[in-house]
């Protein structure tokens, strides 16, 4: 089973990702470097060489193309503009949401005009997080509050979280027999 991180730009996926895998013993993909790797550019070139509405096309195609299994995804945070892509994911693992507030996201976020993020013309990062918080709840099996947490903190809660979705997985079979 996979594990998926999802949340914004920001949050934390690529860094509690390989902090996760290491913990676990699991492999890891980061699948905006596999979106770099399959376009030969960087996610910003992409976005402003194709548009937007391509690279979300790619980033849909590429990752309901994975396959693996056993492994710590850390998505890109568009990625839950696509049903298709994010039905891919849950299929094949729990999807856990890293939430940071949103001032705390704009501090992390030094980057925005070369970091590669989906941001439709005339939207702000306060738009697009607002617009995407919805969907990342929505998506997700369990949700991490990630907010004024060293990074061990939160990789450790999610490990918790981790031991207590496989729990329930299996209290959940053993009480259908």
């Amino acid at each position: 089973m996979n594990i998926v991180l999802i949340g914004m730009s920001g949050a934390g996926k690529s860094t509690l990702g390989v902090l996760l895998a290491k913990a676990l013993g699991m492999d890891y993909v980061d699948t905006d470097i596999v979106i770099q790797q399959h376009e030969g550019k960087l996610l910003q070139g992409i976005i402003d060489n194709n548009g937007i509405e391509e690279f979300m096309k790619i980033e849909e195609s590429i990752i309901s193309d994975l396959k693996i299994k056993n492994c710590i995804i850390a998505t890109g945070g568009s990625v839950i503009y696509s049903e298709k892509a994010m039905n891919v994911l849950k299929q094949g693992g729990q999807i856990i949401y890293l939430h940071v507030p949103y001032e705390e996201i704009k501090k992390r976020l030094i980057n925005i005009t070369t970091r590669g993020i989906v941001i439709k013309k005339g939207n702000s990062l306060k738009d697009v997080y607002e617009e995407r918080v919805p969907l990342y709840v929505k998506y997700s099996d369990k949700t991490l509050d990630c907010s004024n947490k060293d990074i061990e903190h939160c990789v450790s809660e999610i490990i918790e979280k981790i031991r207590e979705g496989l729990y329930d997985n299996v209290s959940e079979s053993s009480n259908r027999s």
